[in-house]
């Protein structure tokens, strides 16, 4: 995106707002909102989460459409990258998802990247103003080296943040897959994606205040998109994150109980698979079922992780 087209994008953002930004409304329905009793507020602060999770699955079609699509990027390249594109709130629901993707499926770190208007800074303080940089989102996207193996996700409530249209438009031009997911529809950034995930959640209680309803639905399809990605790269088996960094005593003990149910087994057989290869579990699976350590890493390279996959063609010996 050129300099001249960012400032057409700001210009048509801006002449949207009055008609296509329903996260701005100032609804009727919450005009007397401080003055209700605590439960009578908080009731309806949640009956606009339940709307917005009903938009949430409207979504579905085009959440698991884009999962696959990633999913087949990064298996193709396997320093392929999940990069996450926005502000505010936004932004820092995508870092979370990011940055949990590592300790619950394994996914290495330097496999994730973060387009984050404001700089890392502004995920614990208030850059509003950074959102309108659209030349600082593609210096910051230039800066990541973007490419065909990588999957940018595009947050935006309002889908005219400048910044997160920039850095969607600077991944597509790049050739990586582009996935944006907006609340309003017709909004620009879903216009330029790849995938565009529209989830069409409302006005907010407090007007405005895009934290509360289109916060969690983003959070939600976040949690849906990223699940499905994992799970077609064979990161779950028998519904168990197989792929999980046992670096606490909870999270050993649970390497414990996904090994024997993964193997079958009792719990001593589990752990002493784990021991066998350094509390790795999906070889710890194959170990626990009669597999040695190396012999169970060579099976789980030439079938890409999949332990689906490595148990049929075992069964077919």
């Amino acid at each position: 995106m050129t300099a001249r087209a960012g400032v057409l994008w700001e210009i048509e953002c801006s002449q949207a707002i009055g008609t296509m930004r329903k996260t701005e409304e100032f609804a009727d329905i919450y005009r007397d909102l401080e003055t209700r009793q605590g439960p009578d507020v908080l009731s309806a602060i949640l009956d606009a989460q339940e709307r917005g999770l009903g938009a949430v699955r409207a979504a579905i079609p085009a959440l698991s459409g884009a999962a696959e699509s990633a999913a087949d990027r990064l298996r193709a390249d396997p320093a392929g990258r999940i990069v996450y594109a926005g502000a505010g709130t936004s932004i820092r629901l995508g870092v979370q998802d990011g940055v949990e993707l590592v300790p619950t499926f394994g996914w290495p770190e330097d496999r994730l990247a973060y387009l984050i208007a404001g700089g890392p800074s502004a995920l614990t303080r208030t850059a509003e103003g950074a959102e309108d940089n659209t030349e600082q989102a593609r210096k910051d996207a230039a800066a990541l080296n973007l490419g065909k193996g990588d999957v940018c996700v595009s947050l935006s409530a309002s889908g005219t943040t400048p910044y997160a249209i920039a850095a969607c438009e600077a991944a597509r031009a790049a050739g990586a897959m582009t996935l944006a997911i907006a609340n309003n529809p017709g909004a620009p950034l879903l216009d330029i994606a790849e995938h565009a995930v529209l989830i069409e959640s409302g006005p907010e209680p407090v007007g405005g205040s895009t934290r509360m309803t289109a916060g969690t639905t983003q959070k939600v399809a976040l949690n849906l998109f990223s699940t499905l990605t994992m799970i077609r790269l064979g990161r779950v088996y028998r519904g168990m994150m197989v792929d999980v960094t046992p670096t606490n005593a909870k999270l050993r003990e649970r390497a414990v109980r996904i090994v024997a149910a993964g193997a079958d087994c009792d719990a001593e057989t589990a752990r002493n698979a784990l021991d066998a290869t350094g509390y790795a579990v999906k070889p710890a699976i194959l170990v626990a079922t009669g597999q040695n350590a190396d012999d169970a890493r060579a099976l789980l390279d030439t079938h890409g992780g999949d332990l689906h996959t490595v148990f049929a063609a075992l069964a077919g010996d």
